[in-house]
């Protein structure tokens, strides 16, 4: 119990304690994020099954610090223009961290329209320069 407590707190620290440019890591310029399920303009039913695609890049657990490597961050509803890039991003219902290197999701959401939008964070959470971001997806669940 006490090695899942401290690993946030280091996360937190070291963020507190740097600039943006500190925190953020370099992207290699071919790294692509996508979603292989499901598909813009799709109609689902719950559970929903969202699956997610990276390419030129690998996943890593945030906390583990790998050189073209991060995890996924599922934006839900969410403008990625409501987030600040350069600081971890907050965990809430609308922002998923997938911080175990997870690469799928099996999510309940409300009938009618919803956004999804893949973005990776490195290590500490924070997005990468410039920021991997997938195609913002519209989805109809029923």
């Amino acid at each position: 119990m006490m090695k899942l407590l401290v690993a946030p707190i280091i996360i937190l620290a070291l963020a507190a304690s740097a600039t943006a440019s500190e925190l953020s890591s370099p992207a290699p310029p071919d790294a692509r994020l996508y979603f292989i399920t499901p598909t813009d303009g799709q109609t689902v039913e719950n559970p929903v099954t969202v699956r997610f695609g990276l390419g030129g890049m690998g996943v890593a657990p945030a906390g583990v610090e790998r050189e073209n490597t991060g995890h996924h961050h599922l934006l839900i509803d969410t403008d990625i223009s409501t987030l600040t890039l350069g600081a971890p991003l907050p965990a809430t219902d609308t922002v998923k961290h997938f911080g175990g290197g997870q690469t799928e999701t099996v999510l309940q959401l409300e009938p009618g329209q919803h956004t999804l939008q893949l973005l990776l964070g490195n290590h500490l959470h924070v997005p990468h320069t410039p920021a991997v971001l997938s195609e913002k997806i519209t989805i109809t669940v029923k």
